[in-house]
């Protein structure tokens, strides 16, 4: 991708974000890389919601597991722009077991363990493309431009 286009990515807090008061310092640290929030809301992710979105996952011997834990309390669903967004959301979240995760990142400072690694981001454009429309219409991401985009982009 060209350094200097904006792509989308869909980021999802899971129910120990929140329950942790973590959903702020979370938000920042996109912020602070310059990525911009197009769409954000509060959610009690349903059983079918949650199906749709592991549904990769279905059949394997965890998918009850991560069914239950996101359905269990209310998570907080968001769409990042940004230069190279779910590459660099990838980079800011850390690996998805906190102990592989550097310190810095955010499973690396507040994950306790894999089950409770507090976040969910793309990993590429096709899965944006499943994971967004599970929590958002379109009329729901929101097109607008920051001053600061001047700066990133140089447009």
């Amino acid at each position: 991708m060209d350094n200097d286009r904006k792509e989308k990515t869909f980021i999802l807090l899971k129910p120990d974000a929140v329950q942790r008061g973590l959903t702020g310092r979370i938000i920042a640290r996109f912020e602070d890389k310059g990525l911009k929030i197009i769409a954000a809301k509060l959610v009690q992710v349903t059983r079918e919601q949650a199906e749709k979105h592991y549904g990769v996952h279905k059949g394997k011997r965890f998918f009850e597991s991560l069914v239950e834990f996101i359905t269990s309390s209310p998570c907080l669903a968001l769409v990042l722009e940004g230069r190279n967004a779910i590459k660099l959301c990838r980079r800011i979240m850390g690996s998805t077991d906190p102990m592989d995760s550097e310190p810095g990142t955010i499973r690396g400072d507040f994950s306790l363990d894999v089950k409770h690694n507090l976040i969910h981001g793309s990993d590429c454009p096709d899965s944006y493309a499943h994971e967004v429309q599970v929590y958002f219409t379109p009329e729901e991401i929101l097109n607008y431009r920051l001053e600061l985009e001047g700066w990133i982009y140089y447009a």
